[in-house]
């Protein structure tokens, strides 16, 4: 007689995501989903253009952006030929001296500006210190006759650099700084309002903030706006010139693809270009650099934003990797961006476990008009899940202590892609759950 047999433990029995099971009708509607939509995509050419493999899924773009593969070639002529043959001509033969503002009317189209606005170099940091700062100034020059403007609101999600820069700016300048929720911005500005720091997409949620509206109510109310572009710029139209904008920020290694440590960009409007009062005003921004002048005066337009000797070989390396922007509509990117993010929300809710600790709750809005081009997800067990991602091939990021983060970068990020990624998103969080459920029984 056979053994009868042995009942299930409950850690046996734990549930398992759909993605765990034979693939559902669900699952095989979204798979042929993804791979019609990638079949119609019009930005699927480019994703050849990038140093990737089909290998893994990489969902990190908003961190750092993959390498174009044409890059390093490029930069070898910069080491080998401009640098070790040309050496000091290069400023000149090689326009090295001329790169910040040329690669800044190249980053221009991409955030909706006109040329002659943007300089690339120096940190996002550093950027944002000199926005902020030459802000305050603006107001006390621009508005002298009226009542003292001397508050400075600051996003309170806001990248912590962003808040402590603005701290020591409102040291720097003897203005207060004021924290406020970025839903609550429009409430908050007043008379005494000088400048606002806000950020235009949040790094943890992916929230997309109301820049044109918010412009609008700080420039009603007699402020400025400086806006920290970072999440934004090469992921969806921006419009500085369109809706306004005094001052803006933004890094080139997230979506922008300028690599590690790439040089940041800042925006001047040229309305403001003229009493524009860096508080780094370095030998590169002087009218004229080599007259060695101890007297210091300001260079016309945006080389006002300069400071110090250009980081050339990053800064080569970014204009190189500008080349993949090449005929590409920003209108486009964002259409796309949309439809990944959509299609990741799709599959995770139809992959991942509903309820306990394998659960997740996306902190991302749905509404396309507050999305940026990620996704973020709220999971107790985030540290864990997103390290078995990472062994699986699948590359997303965490923010502590419980935020899983995907980015989703429209030139080289396919459907298929983020197909895989929610399904193994789903089978990493169902053995989360199996687990935990093992060890109450355990």
């Amino acid at each position: 007689m056979s053994e009868s047999p042995m009942p299930e433990s409950p850690a046996e029995k734990a549930p398992t995501s759909p993605a765990e099971k034979a693939p559902t009708r669900t699952a095989l509607a979204l798979k042929a989903r993804a791979r019609a939509l990638d079949a119609a995509d019009e930005l699927a050419p480019l994703r050849a253009l990038f140093a990737l493999d089909d290998t893994s899924v990489y969902l990190d773009g908003n961190s750092l952006g993959a390498l174009p593969a044409h890059v390093p070639a490029r930069i070898q002529d910069v080491i080998t030929r401009q640098w070790g043959e040309l050496r000091i001509r290069s400023w000149s033969e090689g326009d090295w001296w001329t790169a910040p503002e040329r690669i800044g009317d190249r980053v221009a189209p991409l955030v909706g500006a006109g040329p002659g606005q943007i300089v690339v170099g120096d940190s996002t940091s550093v950027n944002v210190f000199k926005a902020v700062v030459g802000a305050v100034r603006l107001q006390d020059t621009e508005r002298a006759a009226e009542p003292a403007r001397d508050e400075i609101l600051v996003d309170a999600t806001t990248f912590p650099t962003d808040g402590y820069i603005a701290a020591s700016a409102a040291r720097l300048t003897g203005r207060p700084v004021v924290p406020v929720d970025p839903g609550q911005v429009l409430g908050s500005l007043g008379p005494r309002t000088a400048v606002v720091l806000l950020n235009h997409v949040d790094f943890r949620t992916g929230r997309l903030h109301d820049l044109p509206g918010i412009t609008a109510a700080a420039h009603e109310a007699g402020a400025l706006v400086v806006w920290d572009l970072c999440h934004s710029a090469g992921a969806l139209p921006v419009g500085l010139d369109a809706h306004g904008v005094d001052l803006a920020v933004g890094c080139t290694y997230k979506y922008l693809n300028g690599g590690p440590g790439s040089p940041a960009f800042l925006y001047v409007a040229e309305r403001h270009q003229s009493r524009f009062d860096s508080p780094l005003p370095g030998w590169n921004s002087h009218a004229d650099p080599f007259a060695m002048d101890h007297a210091y005066a300001a260079a016309d337009g945006a080389v006002r934003g300069r400071v110090g000797t250009p980081d050339i070989l990053s800064m080569l390396a970014l204009e190189a990797s500008l080349d993949v922007w090449d005929g590409v509509s920003v209108a486009a990117v964002r259409e796309k961006s949309l439809a990944l993010t959509d299609l990741f929300l799709e599959c995770v809710e139809a992959y991942a476990p509903k309820g306990g600790p394998g659960s997740v709750v996306p902190l991302t809005p749905a509404a396309h008009a507050e999305r940026g081009s990620q996704i973020a997800l709220r999971c107790a067990a985030a540290p864990a899940v997103m390290a078995a991602l990472i062994a699986r091939g699948i590359v997303g990021d965490l923010r502590r202590p419980d935020v899983l983060r995907f980015g989703f970068t429209p030139l080289y990020t396919g459907f298929a892609e983020v197909e895989r990624a929610a399904r193994v998103l789903g089978e990493v969080l169902g053995e989360v759950l199996g687990e935990v459920l093992g060890d109450l029984e355990g």
